[in-house]
């Protein structure tokens, strides 16, 4: 059930405080037998809250000082690029990283102090970097403090070795497990205070090097000549000097509807469980920009990384991220010429059918791969993928020559992507979603999320195809259930279960504390009820409710 205020402006009484977040995270030692003030690597990085003894300053060293003897055992070598989003908790955090990773002699780049950098800014100095034959005998990786689009009182911290993506679960797992001997041996981390680290920090311009590479990836020309008004909200994030900066140098017309920094986030609405939480992919949370929809051709809204978009037409309003990524992915492989013939298409196997069925259409091949972006690395990087995207709103692609742009989610990116699109085919992404729904069908797709603590989270996600007993799903056979996913065979960490026109999945949230439900039918709405009902009891049995 939605919360009462779901979707209206934030209070005073929702609001953090401040001041208490940043003392407690230098306050608060964390308790290194404490499995809940441990570092624990979720589906992309380090995530708690320093008012939790989840994110201080101890983990933050301890972190750093493991993935620099990570990449010394790796003979990473090169700089280590390092990026902030605006969330309270990531200057502080940023300076701790700067501390230690100067004390072991590793060259650091960063924004300054009072600017911050997307991860996908992050990821594409990391690409062009080690692209750079010059630099192949001292290979750079990269760390991003950001908890995403996660409320204002948490922190995160992500690492993002030299393919220039997520980190894959070897790295993280040896990383929090140095991390966490470091917590109880804190006397082994090297440090500099920060007024002897700062003036060897080399200041690195993140924006120059993204805006300038833009048109590698997106045809600029055509959204020129369009003369298509758009409307950007960074909804208080890392984007937000970003699109003013993509306006003025690429000569686009784009207003920036909010350039409001604010790390209490006073001037959001709130989402649909009543927190405040900067999800462009929620109607709740996008509220404000969607009020104003007809105001511009196209709007988009990005997270506080910049690495999640959301696509508002005046049209439709706010597109479901699942029919935004169908609609990308038939665009670019009828649009991208220079791309290499074969290459195939990567989802998350949470997300729409729609996507398969617009894949076969084309004739390409479709990889399916568990949650999390670190899956579409490999392919991004080889280009062996032209196109990766997951259901949360998080994509990348190929330059328009077939070369790697990021390796991690491109909120930017995909928002230019719609313009291109209304540009070359004078039609909003929505108007040709319903073109495809005309074609396919139309999907009744939702997510439910429910609270779940660390034991509920391990049994679900250790599922099996023997827990699911019935031979039928809301009055269809089952035709296939799967704890490892059909593009690389990797554990899924839950489950899912599919028929001819429905599949739900069930698996803990690697971020929060809570577990997902997702379901789709190709049956509508009534149908997709019996799925989730269906769903419901499967996870209900697995948490012994």
């Amino acid at each position: 059930m939605a919360h009462e205020r779901a979707g209206q402006p934030a209070q005073s009484s929702d609001l953090i405080d401040v001041d208490a977040v940043l003392a407690a995270y230098h306050e608060i030692v964390p308790d290194p037998k404490n499995p809940d003030q441990q570092v624990v690597f979720g589906t992309s990085g380090h995530r708690g809250s320093s008012l939790d003894g989840a994110f201080n300053d101890l983990h933050i060293a301890a972190t750093t000082q493991a993935i620099v003897d990570y990449r010394a055992s790796q003979g990473i070598t090169g700089p280590v690029y390092l990026g902030k989003d605006t969330h309270a908790l990531s200057l502080p955090a940023w300076r701790t990283a700067a501390e230690v990773l100067i004390s072991n002699g590793v060259a650091v780049r960063a924004e300054r102090e009072d600017e911050y950098t997307p991860t996908p800014a992050l990821s594409r100095a990391i690409v062009v970097h080690n692209a750079d034959p010059a630099n192949a005998g001292a290979p750079a990786d990269g760390i991003v403090v950001t908890p995403s689009h996660n409320p204002p009182r948490d922190g995160g911290f992500k690492y993002n070795p030299p393919h220039g993506g997520p980190a894959d679960t070897d790295a993280t797992k040896a990383i929090a497990a140095r991390a966490n001997a470091l917590l109880a041996d804190p006397a082994a981390i090297w440090r500099v205070t920060y007024a002897a680290a700062e003036p060897q920090v080399e200041r690195f311009d993140y924006l120059s090097l993204y805006i300038d590479g833009l048109a590698e990836a997106i045809d600029l020309d055509a959204i020129r000549r369009s003369g298509l008004r758009m409307g950007a909200d960074p909804m208080g994030g890392a984007s937000v000097h970003y699109w003013q900066a993509i306006a003025e140098r690429l000569q686009l017309d784009i207003t920036v509807t909010n350039d409001t920094v604010d790390p209490a986030w006073s001037f959001m609405t709130l989402d649909t469980d009543g927190k405040i939480r900067m999800d462009p992919s929620s109607p709740d949370a996008m509220a404000s920009l969607l009020a104003n929809r007809t105001a511009y051709d196209l709007s988009t809204g990005n997270d506080a990384d910049s690495d999640r978009h959301g696509i508002v037409t005046p049209d439709a309003g706010l597109m479901n991220p699942n029919a935004y990524l169908a609609v990308a992915i038939g665009y670019l492989y009828t649009h991208r010429s220079g791309w290499p013939q074969g290459i195939g298409v990567g989802k998350t196997l949470v997300s729409s059918s729609m996507i398969d069925r617009v894949v076969a259409d084309l004739g390409l091949n479709l990889v399916e791969v568990p949650v999390g972006f670190k899956w579409f690395v490999p392919g991004l990087s080889d280009g062996t993928l032209g196109f990766g995207g997951e259901e949360s709103a998080g994509a990348s692609f190929l330059t328009r020559d077939g070369r790697t742009w990021t390796t991690d989610k491109d909120g930017i990116l995909l928002c230019l992507l719609a313009a291109e699109i209304l540009a070359v085919t004078q039609k909003t992404p929505s108007q040709l979603y319903s073109e495809l729904t005309h074609r396919f069908g139309e999907p009744a797709y939702s997510r439910i999320d429910a609270s779940a603590d660390r034991e509920q989270k391990a049994r679900l996600a250790a599922l099996s195809p023997a827990d699911v007993t019935a031979t039928e799903l809301a009055g269809e056979p089952i035709t296939a259930v799967l704890t490892k996913a059909p593009g690389n065979d990797a554990p899924i960490g839950g489950i899912k279960v599919t028929t001819e026109n429905a599949w739900f999945a069930a698996r803990p949230s690697g971020t929060e504390d809570k577990y997902k439900i997702y379901a789709e039918s190709m049956r509508g709405p009534e149908h997709l009820a019996q799925v989730q009902a269906a769903a419901q009891d499967v996870v209900s049995r697995a948490l012994g409710d």
